[in-house]
């Protein structure tokens, strides 16, 4: 029987090196970069038919997240995404912990989609759109609303139509009489723990300090408001929307270590300037504590960055303490896991933004959820002022981001062909030497993994 031309047209699509069921994932290297603009780690998984998947961990975290899952995928085939998935993602946890298993199942999905030769969106459904609408980021170390404010109206001349700001902790802790707090506790508040290597122990101490600082979590860090910290950080919203107006849908991103109290406090002040949502009041594990919150403001509530899988977000949804998710890809679990995290939250009437502040390979993994998820709003993009940005990768329109928007291409995979290597080789990270280095010492990690008996 004559072959119809539909099923030519399907056939043409696939990539025919030899059947997508013969294929199998036989290498996992990776690229360690810093600045655009946070540090991340790129992955490649490579196949024995010369197609690769490419992949991101979280910024800020470990490229060995990724690397420990080697030796469980090898020989497989990466187009049986959910079983691998099923398989790895009992290594992952939140926050940065969630970038190993992410990275990989990211890198997976792109495979898949060059072995079919489909859009990664369209295996998840379809499209809701064709441009998927980003809200930009700005520095939090800005010193003032006003030029917080001009910054913002530069983006706005961008073309963006969705801002973010940072508001909290970062603007006043140097302010006397603004914060109060335990004697010596703000010191180190505003220094990150280090990266790269350390040479001596005394080094090693202070990084691991620095580290303990910033774990604790906010009920127990004893910092609040003072009325004068409250009018301070009302005037810098207040300048801030002097200058981009009322029009804009504004943002207010994670505000420090505050307890409870503090962010109702804050919210309440903070209510007549409309903000879009008001972001990681505290932690994400205290569910009881966002309803609390949500339940006094009119000011929508969001978190969702640092929560691994579909179960972490759903005692939130449940309790109502959320009027905005906004979880990270490469935290949550990758494009299927956030695909059904949105699907969950738009059952709960709940809208989900989200998280981005990686390379293009994240950005594109996130817009593909994003066209393909009815209830999504805006994606994070952080990167206006990494002029190297665009030029990691090759296959995607340039620019990549257009008037505030990304359009996903129809393309296969993630739509993107390959990174350049001379690019990534000028910003690595500190103590990194090369890219794309062989990675056999992890081929035979092994261990007896089940997690039952």
């Amino acid at each position: 029987m004559a072959k119809t031309g539909g099923a030519d047209e399907a056939l043409n699509r696939v990539n025919t090196n030899s059947k997508p069921s013969d294929l199998r994932i036989t290498d996992m290297r990776v690229a360690e970069i810093v600045g655009a603009p946070f540090t991340s780690t790129l992955l490649k998984i490579y196949t024995n038919q010369g197609i690769v998947g490419l992949g991101e961990v979280r910024d800020g975290a470990s490229a060995s997240y990724a690397l420990m899952l080697k030796s469980r995928l090898l020989g497989e085939n990466p187009c049986d995404i959910d079983r691998l998935f099923r398989r790895i993602k009992q290594f992952g946890g939140h926050a940065r912990q969630g970038g190993g298993v992410s990275a990989v199942e990211i890198a997976l999905w792109d495979l898949a989609g060059k072995a079919y030769g489909v859009p990664i969106y369209q295996m998840l459904g379809g499209r809701f759109r064709e441009k998927v609408r980003l809200y930009c980021d700005t520095d939090a170390t800005v010193p003032s609303g006003t030029e917080t404010g001009k910054r913002l109206k530069q983006r706005m001349a961008l073309g963006f139509t969705f801002l973010k700001m940072d508001l909290g902790l970062m603007q006043i802790a140097d302010v006397p009489g603004a914060v109060v707090s335990p004697a010596g506790s703000l010191d180190g508040y505003l220094v990150q723990p280090g990266r790269g290597p350390v040479k001596t122990l005394e080094q090693r101490r202070a990084r691991n300090a620095a580290y303990d600082l910033h774990n604790v979590r906010h009920p127990f860090t004893g910092l609040h408001f003072t009325d004068k910290g409250l009018d301070l950080l009302e005037q810098y919203i207040a300048e801030v929307r002097e200058i981009i107006g009322m029009d804009i849908p504004l943002a207010i991103d994670h505000v420090g270590h505050i307890s409870l109290q503090n962010g109702i406090r804050l919210a309440r002040r903070i209510e007549k300037y409309v903000p879009a949502w008001l972001e990681d009041v505290i932690p994400w594990q205290y569910t009881e504590q966002y309803r609390q919150l949500q339940e006094t403001t009119t000011v929508p509530i969001c978190t969702g960055e640092d929560i691994y899988l579909k179960e972490g977000f759903e005692p939130l949804l449940k309790s109502g303490g959320l009027s905005v998710i906004h979880p990270d890809l490469l935290t949550s679990g990758g494009i299927l896991e956030t695909k059904k995290i949105g699907d969950m939250a738009q059952d709960h009437g709940v809208a989900m933004a989200i998280h981005m502040a990686e390379s293009p390979i994240a950005a594109m993994a996130a817009a593909h959820v994003a066209t393909a998820t009815e209830n999504f709003m805006a994606l994070e993009y952080h990167s206006a002022d990494v002029d190297w940005w665009d030029d990691i990768v090759t296959g995607v329109a340039k620019p990549l981001v257009k008037d505030g928007f990304i359009t996903v291409p129809d393309r296969p995979g993630l739509g993107t062909d390959d990174v350049v290597d001379e690019v990534i080789s000028q910003h690595l990270q500190p103590g990194v030497t090369g890219i794309w280095q062989p990675t056999d010492h992890w081929d035979n990690e092994y261990s007896w993994d089940r997690t039952w008996s």
